[in-house]
């Protein structure tokens, strides 16, 4: 829609620049572009007063002129800061301009405690929001900082872990800085790459794994994958919890890790928790946001996710297909040059990774093709086979997921793990919504056996390759 402009094109404001188009405006307010590239606020007189007495701007901040038979106060922020209705922000681009939102959040809240701030300005030069005082219905100020820091997705800072979800790029440690900026408080345990206490003299540090050793006693948890775990507490958690202790030993940062096995044994989930549990910025390689049909394209795309994640370290870069990218430069033929360069790039790179704090997770289900330099030891050190899972593991998650519903007492996890050993993971995922979903369907209020072995019922049809008119279980 269209805005009336208070202003002609090439009006000039009290400061000497000259007004383009209005972008942005309220009943009593419009932001300007000017021809320098900056921007301008301009209030009536009425709302500008407002600021003014309560305290939010000085007189002496904002210009007075008169034009038209009405007196406006101009505020101009230049190019160097952000001047936009909160509801028409965009999300920031980096660490600093949330921080800078956090902070003028903050100031104006202990300025004013009272006025809804869903349609305020954003002042960045002078650290402010400066309510509107529209009649639209108010908004919390949990639900305002998360749209805002979101881009638009209506998400409460509370809700920790979806915010951080939306927001990956930036990484939990970082995104608690900014919420703390806010005067926001999160409960939530994060793990930041720091200094630990060292380790008492004496002390024996953790041997290598094996398969009877116990898992290590730490926060991460990977259910129904109990060596997986052991695996990770062992070579990655641990060494940053501890770094201090690692470190004098010569081992600054963990190594970076193969995970491969066939389609479904649970590689992405077992990343994927991890990667939740560090709360780290994450950056992906995966073909269809890499791969490039132009020369040289796909190495320098993959150089910019690493320069990316060492910017933000510490940070995670998971590697997804990664025969797509890493296969044998031996196997080639008529375009194997551009893979050739391309796995130079990693070889290149992932040394430089490690050393800047950046932990490299990689998937595969074709282990044989993936080129032998890769997997040398100094690249990736860790090569770590994933099965498929067990009836034993199969019932460690099924116990996970009854544990988080309500159920009857007649549910029997152990009978659900017999159909299910063997199987993808996100097929016991399934079976367990799909159960839960019949119960619902049923009218009942409580998951019970007779609904999951219904949904059983539906995964043993499509084994056999029965015809059935259900739609869901694939």
């Amino acid at each position: 829609m269209a805005i009336d402009a208070w202003l002609p094109v090439g009006f000039i404001a009290p400061d000497g620049e000259r007004v383009r188009l209005a972008l942005q405006d309220g009943l009593d307010w419009q932001i300007y572009e000017t021809q320098g590239g900056g921007r301008i606020l301009f209030a009536k007189l009425q709302l500008a007063k407002r600021w003014f007495e309560a305290g939010l701007v000085q007189q002496s901040q904002m210009s007075e002129f008169e034009f038209g038979g009405e007196t406006y106060f101009a505020l101009s922020s230049g190019q160097d800061y952000m001047l936009s209705s909160v509801e028409d922000c965009r999300s920031p681009d980096n660490k600093n301009e949330a921080l800078s939102f956090a902070e003028s959040f903050r100031i104006t809240r202990e300025i004013d405690r009272e006025s809804a701030l869903h349609d305020a300005i954003f002042v960045e030069k002078i650290s402010r929001l400066l309510p509107t005082y529209s009649l639209s219905a108010r908004i919390s100020d949990d639900i305002v900082f998360g749209t805002w820091l979101t881009g638009g997705v209506p998400v409460s800072v509370q809700s920790f872990r979806r915010l951080r979800s939306l927001m990956s790029w930036l990484g939990a440690p970082h995104l608690r800085d900014v919420l703390g900026k806010g005067g926001f408080q999160v409960n939530e345990k994060i793990i930041s790459h720091k200094p630990a206490a060292p380790a008492p003299q004496g002390q024996e540090l953790p041997k290598e794994a094996d398969s009877s050793a116990q898992p290590t006693p730490t926060g991460f948890t990977l259910a129904g994958r109990p060596q997986l775990e052991q695996f990770f507490n062992e070579h990655v958690v641990d060494i940053i919890e501890n770094e201090v202790r690692y470190k004098a030993l010569g081992i600054d940062f963990p190594s970076a890790v193969i995970l491969h096995g066939p389609p479904g044994c649970g590689k992405t989930f077992a990343v994927e928790r991890l990667v939740d549990y560090l709360g780290w910025p994450s950056f992906q390689i995966e073909a269809s946001s890499i791969a490039s049909p132009y020369i040289h394209d796909t190495s320098k795309k993959i150089a910019e996710v690493f320069d990316k994640a060492m910017q933000n370290a510490p940070s995670v870069i998971v590697i997804d297909e990664m025969e797509a990218f890493l296969a044998d430069r031996q196997a080639g033929s008529g375009s194997s040059h551009h893979r050739v360069e391309e796995v130079a790039e990693f070889l290149r790179r992932i040394p430089e990774a490690i050393q800047n704090h950046v932990l490299i997770l990689a998937m595969t289900n074709r282990i044989e093709m993936i080129d032998p330099a890769i997997q040398r030891r100094g690249r990736f050190d860790h090569v770590v086979k994933v099965d498929m899972a067990s009836e034993e593991e199969v019932r460690a998650l099924l116990a996970k997921l009854v544990a988080d519903l309500p159920c009857e007492n007649d549910v029997d996890v152990k009978e659900l793990a017999r159909h299910l050993a063997g199987r993808p993971l996100s097929d016991v995922a399934f079976a367990m919504r799909e159960g839960a979903r019949l119960a619902a369907r049923a009218g009942k209020d409580k998951l019970d056996q007779a609904s999951l072995q219904e949904a059983m019922g539906i995964a043993s049809a499509k084994e056999k390759n029965e015809t059935s008119s259900r739609i869901g279980f694939i």
